[in-house]
């Protein structure tokens, strides 16, 4: 890597900046597929104006997290307003899920009578929104050599949202070529489940985070055996909790050592271990001389077994 931190306020404009442009476009799109849905009596554009809708609530979101990510914290708020980002993406899943049941039981109502459908018009603004998903990928595709969590999501999003203007296409042409129009409800029940599998996966992100879970690819058990086996002074870890705020891992755990020569150099090592290979930079550890003596600490001797304390 040739260049240093100094540049990382301009590569986190940079990021506002692609985000900023691409949840416009997406957004301006949004309003115009509702309308050509209205206007042409496609589903398949509603349903894909769907999709667009949780595409630009994740790029607002990411956008709003590199901004609050930049405002300091406050006294009263120590992790400044990421957990807002959070919280918006739990409104964002449900409001998601809610368009999906519209959608499909409009489309049960279209099998029982079909309605009519503009082929031509929804196919200019099918193709005009898939022009605009590829503009839109390609802003923040260019985005994601900065490992942005945030515009990387944003990308995949906007990826998946290609898959629904596609199908709006295919309905387009289909009606066109044969005038066959419950394709266009099945379509739309195909784009549906696009939008309900990305509400899932927010849902439960959202969820995990605001219930304070540990990021789901950390695995505790596994990071406290390691500790221990990598660090020879550390004889014990309990009191662990680790929980995300705005993505960031944070971390306290309790560690019972040997009696070092130099507590902050054992200090700098186990913050060391924890960052290299967990990538949790902000953690505050309490370092221990004798067994754990509080009142609840039986409760993690009997997670960690007493194997650990006998056998010194």
């Amino acid at each position: 890597m040739a260049h240093t931190h100094s540049h990382e306020p301009s590569s986190q404009d940079q990021n506002a900046k692609r985000l900023m442009l691409a949840f416009g476009i997406t957004a301006s799109f949004m309003v115009i597929e509702v309308i050509g849905g209205l206007v042409s009596g496609s589903l398949a554009l509603l349903a894909d104006a769907g999709h667009m809708l949780t595409d630009a609530a994740a790029l607002l979101f990411a956008l709003l997290a590199v901004i609050f990510a930049r405002k300091p914290p406050s006294g009263g708020r120590t992790f400044g307003w990421l957990r807002l980002t959070t919280l918006a993406a739990f409104v964002n899943a449900i409001a998601l899920v809610v368009i999906t049941i519209f959608i499909v039981w409009e489309a049960i109502q279209r099998f029982m009578e079909p309605q009519p459908v503009a082929g031509a018009t929804m196919m200019v603004v099918a193709v005009a929104g898939l022009i605009a998903n590829i503009v839109a990928f390609w802003i923040l595709h260019r985005g994601s050599e900065e490992k942005n969590l945030n515009v990387r999501a944003a990308a995949l999003h906007v990826l998946g949202d290609l898959l629904g203007s596609v199908g709006a296409i295919v309905a387009a042409l289909v009606i066109l070529w044969t005038g066959w129009t419950p394709v266009d409800p099945i379509l739309s029940v195909l784009v549906s489940c696009l939008v309900l599998r990305s509400a899932w996966r927010l849902l439960q992100e959202s969820v995990n985070e605001l219930l304070e879970g540990a990021p789901a690819s950390l695995d505790i058990a596994a990071l406290t055996r390691n500790l221990n086996r990598s660090i020879p002074e550390v004889r014990d870890v309990h009191h662990v909790h680790v929980w995300m705020v705005g993505e960031k891992p944070v971390m306290t755990l309790h560690v019972q050592v040997i009696p070092p020569h130099d507590h902050d150099a054992l200090l700098g090592r186990i913050q060391h271990f924890l960052e290299h290979n967990y990538a949790i930079s902000h953690v505050t550890i309490q370092m221990e001389y004798t067994a754990c003596q509080g009142p609840d600490c039986h409760l993690n001797e009997a997670q960690a077994g007493h194997a650990h304390h006998h056998h010194h």
